[in-house]
C-alpha cells in the first residue's frame, strides 16, 4: 500500500472532524461558562449547551470506537522511528481514554453530584452516575476540571504534531485525514 494515497474512510474524517468541532466548542463553553459566569452564564444557558454537546460526545466516541476497530487506521509513514509510531499510537489512545471518556464523564459525575441534569443533545436525559453528594462536589468540580486542563493539552500537542508532519515532515500524514482526500 503506498502510504501517500492511504487515507482514512469518509466517516472516519467524518467522525473525527465532527468530534473535534464539537470538543473544541464544549470546552471553550465550558471554560466561558465558569470563568464568566456572571457576564455569560448567569442563567446556566451555556452549562446546558456544554453538557448537551458533551454528552453528545460520548455517543459519537462509541461509535468512534466501533469504526476503528471495524475499519484500521492506514499505517504510519515508513519514515517515521518505531518509538515515534508508538507514541504516537499512544498519544491517540490517550486522547480517546482522556479527552474522549473520561473528561466527559467526570462532568457527568459532577453534574450527578451536583443533582443537575444532563440531556443528550438536549433530546433525553442522562441517568445520574451517583446520588447527589454536596460533600463531594468540591472533589467532583476539581476533577473535572484539571483534567479538562491535561485535555486542552492533549488536544494542542495533537494539533501541533499534525501541523509537524504537514509542514516540517511532508509525509502525507495530516492530508489523509482532509476531507475530500482519498
Amino acid at each position: 500500500m503506498n502510504f501517500h494515497t492511504s487515507s482514512y474512510t469518509s466517516m472516519a474524517k467524518l467522525l473525527h472532524w465532527l468530534t473535534a468541532v464539537l470538543w473544541l466548542g464544549s470546552w471553550f463553553i465550558g471554560i466561558a461558562a465558569t470563568h464568566w459566569r456572571e457576564e455569560l452564564n448567569a442563567h446556566h444557558e451555556l452549562t446546558f449547551i456544554h453538557k448537551a454537546i458533551a454528552s453528545t460526545i460520548l455517543l459519537l466516541t462509541a461509535l468512534r470506537v466501533f469504526w476503528v476497530i471495524t475499519h484500521p487506521a492506514p499505517p504510519l509513514p515508513s519514515s517515521m522511528r518505531p518509538l515515534a509510531k508508538r507514541l504516537a499510537h499512544l498519544g491517540h489512545m490517550a486522547i480517546y481514554l482522556i479527552a474522549l471518556i473520561a473528561l466527559p464523564v467526570s462532568g457527568w459525575y459532577w453534574s450527578s453530584v451536583a443533582d443537575k441534569p444532563i440531556m443528550i443533545a438536549g433530546l433525553f436525559q442522562l441517568p445520574p452516575l451517583v446520588a447527589p453528594a454536596e460533600h463531594l462536589y468540591g472533589l467532583a468540580k476539581a476533577i473535572h476540571t484539571y483534567t479538562s486542563w491535561l485535555c486542552g493539552m492533549l488536544i494542542s500537542g495533537h494539533v501541533i504534531l499534525a501541523l509537524k508532519h504537514h509542514y516540517v515532515d511532508r509525509d502525507g500524514v495530516l492530508k489523509r485525514m482532509l476531507p475530500g482526500r482519498s
